[in-house]
């Protein structure tokens, strides 16, 4: 089974990030630019929130704030769940599956090495559900030929 290091190994560990005082509006931006649905939200390097698009539209637009005057850290979600390189894919379908999450971030002693999406982890096990059914289709027509 795959680990989020393979995964990260692929994916790589660049992590786009904001700090608790950036507003809104930046994080917003900032993940329109680069294309992602979350950012982890740093302060002296430690992980201490994370923000995402539900946050944006759960506790800005439904709430009336504006984005360019609120900070990241009025609307942060600060209960971070994060997962270790070593985690197996699996573990991280189940915990993203239980708790609804999209993001999840990976952080080795005390510091965020990367980010991981549900759409990484879903590739990941397709491309090892592929490859199961490649060996199976192997061992069959390999069988038959005996």
């Amino acid at each position: 089974m795959a680990t989020v290091e393979k995964l990260l190994a692929d994916k790589g560990f660049h992590v786009w990030a904001v700090s608790p005082e950036d507003t809104v509006y930046n994080a917003i931006k900032l993940m329109s630019d680069k294309d992602i649905g979350a950012l982890p939200v740093v302060q002296n390097g430690k992980l201490v929130g994370i923000f995402s698009e539900r946050d944006y539209t759960r506790k800005v637009v439904l709430q009336d704030r504006a984005s360019k005057h609120t900070r990241v850290m009025e609307i942060m979600t600060v209960n971070v769940c994060y997962i270790s390189p070593a985690t197996s894919i699996d573990e991280c379908m189940r915990i993203m599956s239980k708790h609804h999450f999209r993001h999840l971030p990976v952080v080795l002693e005390n510091e965020l090495i990367g980010m991981i999406s549900i759409a990484d982890v879903v590739k990941v096990i397709i491309d090892e559900q592929k490859n199961k059914i490649d060996q199976l289709e192997h061992n069959i027509t390999w069988s038959e030929s005996y």
